[in-house]
C-alpha cells in the first residue's frame, strides 16, 4: 500500500514534489485551452510545450515519487486522473476544430479513435473502482501495455497540436497514423485488462 511522505516533524506531507508536479499538469489544462485557441504565430508551439511539459511531469512525478519514497495515496489518486484530464482535454480541442477534421484522412475515423480513447478510460476508471470494492484492484494494474499505450497517446497528440512540417516531414500525418495506432493500442489494453477481470465480472453475485 502507498505510504504518506513524512517530514522531520512526523507530520503527513501530501503536498510533496511529486504530488506538486502531478497538481500542475491539471493546472496546465486550462492553459492548453487559452493557449489553443489563441491567435498567435507561435501558437502551435505554444500550446505543444504546454502539452509536452503536461507529459514529462507524468513521467516525472512517479520517478521521483519511486526515488524520494515520496508515494502517498493522494499521489496514487491524483496521477491517473490528471493523465485522463490533459489527454481528454487535448482530444476534444483537437476533435472540436474544423481546421484539424479537414486535415485528416477523414473525420470518421478520427472521430471514432477518440471516442476508443476517452471511452476506454472511462471503462477502465469504473472497472478498477469495482475490482477495489472486491479487494481486487491489483488484478487491473498498470502494466506494460498500459504505459506503452500511454506513450502513443502522448507523442501522437503532441504531434498532431504541433502540425507543422519540419525538414520536410509530414508532423500532422505522421501524428495522426500515430494515433491511429495509439487507438488500436488502446482497445488492446482494455481487453487485457477486461479479460483479467473477466472471471469476476462473470460470477454470480451472492444471494
Amino acid at each position: 500500500m502507498f505510504g504518506k511522505e513524512r517530514n522531520d516533524s512526523g507530520k503527513t506531507t501530501m503536498l510533496n514534489i511529486p504530488n506538486s508536479l502531478t497538481l500542475l499538469r491539471i493546472l496546465l489544462i486550462p492553459v492548453l485551452v487559452i493557449a489553443y485557441f489563441w491567435s498567435s504565430e507561435k501558437r502551435e508551439l505554444i500550446i505543444t510545450s504546454v502539452f509536452v511539459l503536461a507529459a514529462v511531469t507524468d513521467w516525472l512525478d512517479g520517478f521521483l515519487a519511486r526515488k524520494l519514497n515520496a508515494t502517498s495515496m493522494l499521489g496514487a489518486f491524483l496521477d491517473p486522473v490528471a493523465d485522463k484530464l490533459i489527454v481528454s482535454s487535448a482530444l476534444v480541442l483537437l476533435v472540436s476544430d474544423s481546421g484539424v477534421l479537414a486535415r485528416v484522412f477523414h473525420p470518421m475515423p478520427f472521430a471514432v479513435a477518440v471516442c476508443i480513447i476517452i471511452g476506454r478510460e472511462i471503462v477502465i476508471s469504473a472497472l478498477r473502482e469495482w475490482m477495489a470494492e472486491l479487494g481486487e484492484r491489483g488484478m487491473v494494474g498498470v502494466g506494460v501495455l498500459g504505459k506503452v499505450k500511454t506513450v502513443f497517446q502522448m507523442v501522437s497528440i503532441g504531434l498532431l497540436l504541433y502540425a507543422k512540417p519540419i525538414m520536410g516531414i509530414p508532423i500532422f500525418r505522421v501524428g495522426e497514423i500515430a494515433f491511429y495506432f495509439a487507438a488500436l493500442l488502446t482497445l488492446w489494453s482494455m481487453w487485457a485488462y477486461l479479460k483479467s477481470a473477466m472471471p469476476y465480472l462473470l460470477e454470480k453475485p451472492p444471494e
